[in-house]
């Protein structure tokens, strides 16, 4: 196997991609990621936004909601900048409208709202009876074991260590996939200790909510974005924070995905921790377009 030694910790890597420089007061600078898809990942830009409004806002307010659109494909090898718009500061809420820029033209834009700690009536969804996450084999496991598939140009993206390890309850082979039932279940932590500010462990989250999501609205059609033929992109993402958790502890991504049509495919997913608490759902809808090669008759 490919030996892969990072310059440094790979979850502190991550951290300081998500932390943000500060221009101006409302206005941040993104450095970006290259995982190897071609674009950058559509969960850094939703994580750098997120931390770009958080830094805007007071500190006993947490972020409940977000809701956002992919713009254009962002370029890996360009930083990002982020120009936030304060909308609003009431007594309760605020809210922040979040553009991300990239060679003087938006790629992407977020609203966000936060709110203060406030009690009031509680009840959620029940935890899926699915196998914890021990003894499950890790997503990094499992890309290893078919390296010799994944292209020569981005293997190493995909068989180094990560810095969320993912553990699929019912994972499908990205190179030979079988028609399933749209759900999709994950285990996923932060491979180490995250910073005790709870801003942190949301950002992190919203990006880890957009891994395999849109892939969900493929399961049931057999086909997986690692095919030349499939073009798949997220358009649109929405989330909502319930309740605190943390990154570092293991967390469950429920995923479903009701409808797919048009070129579209919408899923839903809920995040819930260990012991059956629901602290996060998110919503998304994206593009599944399948090209196939035309028949040569001829033949």
């Amino acid at each position: 196997m490919e030996e892969c030694v990072p310059v440094k910790n790979v979850l502190d890597e991550l951290l300081d991609v998500l932390k943000l420089e500060k221009i101006e007061e409302t206005i941040f600078r993104g450095r970006s990621q290259d995982l190897g898809f071609g674009a950058i990942f559509g969960g850094q830009v939703l994580g750098q936004a997120l931390s770009a409004a958080s830094y805007t806002v007071p500190k006993d307010r947490g972020a409940h909601s977000l809701h956002a659109y992919f713009l254009r494909p962002g370029d890996p090898a360009r930083p990002i900048v982020y120009k936030v718009d304060c909308i609003r500061d009431g007594r309760s809420f605020t809210t922040r409208r979040v553009v991300a820029i990239q060679k003087g033209r938006p790629i992407f834009s977020m609203s966000a709202s936060f709110q203060i700690d406030e009690d009031g009536f509680d009840h959620s969804a029940a935890t899926p009876d699915v196998p914890g996450p021990e003894g499950l084999r890790s997503e990094l496991e499992m890309a290893r074991e078919v390296k010799d598939k994944i292209p020569q140009s981005i293997r190493d993206k995909f068989i180094c260590e990560k810095p969320i390890e993912i553990r699929p309850v019912n994972p499908v082979n990205p190179f030979a996939p079988k028609k399933e039932k749209p759900f999709r279940y994950l285990w996923f932590k932060t491979i180490d200790k995250m910073p005790e500010d709870i801003a942190v462990h949301k950002y992190m989250l919203a990006y880890a909510s957009d891994f395999g999501l849109v892939a969900t609205s493929l399961y049931p059609h057999g086909h997986t974005f690692w095919e030349p033929e499939m073009q798949v992109a997220s358009l649109d993402h929405g989330m909502w924070f319930h309740r605190d958790f943390r990154m570092d502890e293991w967390l469950l991504y429920a995923m479903e995905s009701p409808s797919a049509c048009r070129a579209r495919g919408l899923n839903h997913g809920n995040i819930f921790t260990r012991d059956g608490r629901l602290v996060a759902s998110t919503t998304q809808e994206g593009l599944i377009r399948y090209k196939p090669k035309a028949t040569d008759f001829r033949k």
